[in-house]
């Protein structure tokens, strides 16, 4: 199994940052990762590059930065204190820059293994947010990245840091790619890191005709046994499950029905076709799931 040893956690200091921040500390205590937490001051020329600021501008920008040095350092104040105290080598930075152009440059300077960050609610202002920062560190990672919403549901514990999450049931998705096969190497090793229950999923979108639909239900099972590592036999139980209809619905309906805690989805790479197929299925579950979704690139 692979080794995660560095994880990036960007904060923006809101709510789902906060509730993010608890899935960083706690796989860094798992895997012994040292942990980054970074916040990104936006400088206005950032956005109007071509516009000529004034001093006044520049102090203005100067002031906000300053703020943001002050939010950052209480933001983080108790929890490095939380992290040191359960051995956790954390280090947090306030970069300056396009915010997700910074998180992307960060990852890839600092050999990051996985990036966990907070994504907001559902509503249309949310949705924005989302495609704004989100959906581009999710589209360009060099890494894994693991989207965390408010949980529906209570795995969880209070009071964060290394042990306030319980992954107790992990659901992996597979459409029997090189992407998805690669997901299976971080869903499995999560499940025996934490000790919890794996789902493997297949979702069968165009069935066959009656006569047929057996064979390929059975089919499909059978290949699903065979992705199940021999090292995770004993240590974590693997349901199989087999169902039809649109992925991203049948994704999220079982969630809900087995209370997942973590949903692992391989993705395409970075090419125009395979951005165009990203958000008709991973990024629905991201936006709609019940849970936090990690997302893996080959």
């Amino acid at each position: 199994m692979f080794k995660i040893k560095n994880i990036l956690y960007p904060t923006d200091f809101s709510k789902a940052s906060a509730i993010a921040y608890g899935y960083a500390e706690s796989l860094a205590g798992h895997y012994g990762a040292k942990l980054f937490a970074i916040h990104i001051a936006q400088p206005p020329f950032v956005a109007y590059p071509d516009y000529a600021y004034t001093d006044a501008v520049a102090g203005v920008f100067r002031d906000l930065r300053a703020h943001a040095e002050q939010q950052f350092t209480e933001f983080m104040k108790d929890r490095g204190c939380h992290a040191a105290q359960h051995g956790i080598q954390a280090e947090c930075k306030l970069l300056e820059g396009s915010t997700p152009g910074e998180i992307l440059n960060f990852a890839e300077k600092n050999a990051v293994d996985l990036i966990v960050m907070g994504t907001h609610g559902r509503n249309a202002a949310d949705r924005r947010t989302l495609g704004s920062v989100t959906e581009k560190v999710l589209r360009k990672a060099c890494c894994p990245v693991l989207a965390v919403r408010k949980p529906e549901h209570s795995f969880v514990t209070q009071g964060g840091g290394a042990h306030a999450v319980n992954l107790r049931k992990i659901l992996y998705c597979t459409d029997f790619s090189k992407d998805s096969n690669r997901a299976a190497d971080y869903a499995f090793s999560l499940a025996m890191e934490y000790g919890a229950e794996i789902t493997l999923l297949y979702v069968i979108e165009d069935l066959p005709g009656s006569e047929d639909a057996q064979s390929a239900m059975t089919e499909v099972k059978e290949r699903l046994r065979g992705i199940i590592p021999p090292e995770s036999c004993g240590r974590c139980m693997s349901p199989i499950k087999v169902r039809i209809g649109r992925p991203y619905q049948e994704i999220i309906q079982l969630a809900i029905e087995d209370q997942t805690d973590l949903i692992v989805l391989g993705v395409r790479g970075r090419n125009i076709v395979d951005l165009a197929l990203f958000g008709s299925t991973t990024y629905r579950v991201i936006q709609r799931g019940p849970c936090p979704v990690l997302t893996v690139h080959i």
